[in-house]
């Protein structure tokens, strides 16, 4: 009686949410979703409906997922996005079937791989990936830290700080640096300003921005990207900010330049009142920005998973 469906725009927003809320609600960096959420992703240049699929069971929604295509990619990956089954429905095989789907979804669009994720501690979507021939390729860690702020560390003592201001020229120098800085790094493809622009103008994941621009004999070197989440500190009751987004430029790395980044990205959660702090890295980072962030003071909480699969 299981019946996996399209997703229909303008009808299934609310149902879309609600089983997102109930698969992840067990996750500790959880917080629920609203309207509010969708409606501002809507907004994004990449939001597309064709790979979102519902699976009804009994006509009762059960479980969801995204396959997803960026199309601005050249190579021809899909990624397997938001797979997800309401707790008391698990165990029924629903989560293949609708990995199936997706699968089924992105073959048929023409991608000729598929990459997907789970957390280190989800056992049972570890043994589906790997079931489904996927293959472990990445492992990326969340580190956490209180706010005391540490000095003194080797940070860059000539570098000048000034914080972005909200206007085009200055989304134009976000977007050079972030994607100067990452292109090196796993995954990268380029940001478009207007991407850049949607993330500076919706906040689609922290109301509060506070991003800042470092520079050398006038000359900007590097940036620092921090967030808060007022809908999580109300969920959760922590003051909780996040580095978002760390770079510097290659040849000036390993100069103290980072360290002094990342004091300024706390020094902003902070005096926003947050009392800790949690950053994502992958650990393969060619950049070994892992060590920068253990030597200010973070500490690996937990890890995420990253698989690709051929699709035949």
């Amino acid at each position: 009686m299981l019946k996996i469906r399209r997703f229909v725009e303008g009808e299934d927003e609310e149902v879309w949410i609600r089983i997102q809320n109930e698969a992840y609600k067990e996750y500790e960096d959880f917080r629920p979703d609203t309207m509010e959420d969708m409606e501002i992703w809507k907004k994004s240049p990449n939001f597309d409906y064709t790979g979102m699929f519902i699976a009804e069971l009994d006509g009762k929604p059960v479980g969801a997922v995204n396959a997803y295509i960026d199309r601005k990619r050249k190579e021809n990956m899909g990624f397997l996005r938001a797979l997800g089954v309401v707790p008391e429905f698990r165990k029924r095989g629903m989560g293949r079937r609708l990995a199936e789907k997706a699968i089924e979804s992105l073959k048929e669009r023409g991608m000729e791989s598929v990459q997907g994720w789970t957390r280190e501690n989800k056992v049972a979507c570890k043994s589906l990936l790997e079931s489904m021939g996927f293959n472990l390729i990445r492992v990326f860690s969340t580190m956490r830290r209180d706010l005391r702020i540490p000095d003194n560390i080797g940070e860059h003592e000539e570098l000048k700080m000034r914080e972005m201001k909200m206007n085009m020229d200055d989304i134009k120098l976000l977007n050079w640096l972030s994607n100067e800085t990452f292109k090196e790094h796993f995954n990268f493809r380029p940001d478009t300003v207007e991407e850049t622009k949607f993330w500076i103008e919706e906040k689609p994941w922290c109301d509060i921005l506070g991003v800042f621009f470092s520079y050398l004999n006038d000359e900007p070197v590097g940036y620092v990207w921090a967030g808060i989440d007022s809908k999580f500190i109300k969920h959760k009751g922590i003051k909780r900010g996040w580095i978002m987004s760390i770079g510097v430029l290659k040849p000036l790395r390993i100069k103290g330049i980072g360290t002094s980044l990342m004091q300024q990205g706390m020094e902003f959660l902070k005096s926003k009142g947050m009392t800790d702090v949690e950053l994502g890295v992958d650990d393969s980072n060619p950049t070994k920005a892992i060590e920068l962030y253990k030597k200010v003071g973070f500490k690996v909480v937990f890890k995420d998973l990253t698989y690709l699969r051929k699709i035949e």
